[in-house]
């Protein structure tokens, strides 16, 4: 029996592309005009894979998300790979909001990713490993399919494929 082809599907983000637009996004809020003396701040813990947004008001906070956005797609980084907390009030009559960075597949997501695939009938096996899946088939087409199938589907997370052989 010929062996099986197989591929990853994974959700990561590359933390130094997201610090390196969390920078560039800072340098802006001092430069641009509107924005400059707003008191906004950018932070990125690393540690714990979050984005915090400070701003005056509601209004300047929505500017300086679209900012950070902005950056984030030049850099290549899909904008579901971060999951936006509620704006909560800080000190001092500003506002704040906390930015989850998706990294990993959700055991919830993972199971529904699993049954799609079962649904549309594809000959090929599919592992969940932790917070990636692994999908297996004999024929390299059958996996190009299913990756197309993935593609168009909306999980409300960046998916990528890797380790194809």
């Amino acid at each position: 029996m010929a062996k099986d082809q197989s591929f990853d599907v994974v959700s990561q983000v590359d933390l130094q592309e997201v610090d390196n637009a969390v920078q560039q996004a800072s340098k802006e809020l001092t430069q641009r005009f509107d924005l400059k003396d707003t008191g906004s701040t950018i932070t990125l813990d690393k540690a714990a894979s979050t984005v915090t947004v400070t701003s005056a008001s509601d209004f300047v906070l929505k500017q300086v998300r679209d900012v950070l956005g902005t950056k984030l797609v030049r850099r290549t980084i899909d904008l579901k790979a971060i999951t936006w907390g509620k704006v909560e009030t800080a000190t001092g009559g500003s506002v704040r909001v906390t930015g989850q960075i998706v990294n990993g597949i959700d055991p919830e997501i993972a199971r529904k990713i699993n049954k799609d695939i079962r649904e549309e009938k594809y000959k090929v096996k599919v592992q969940i490993e932790g917070e990636k899946l692994r999908v297996f088939s004999p024929s390299r087409d059958v996996l190009q399919e299913v990756m197309a199938f993935l593609k168009a589907q909306d999980y409300g997370i960046p998916l990528q494929f890797n380790n194809y052989r």
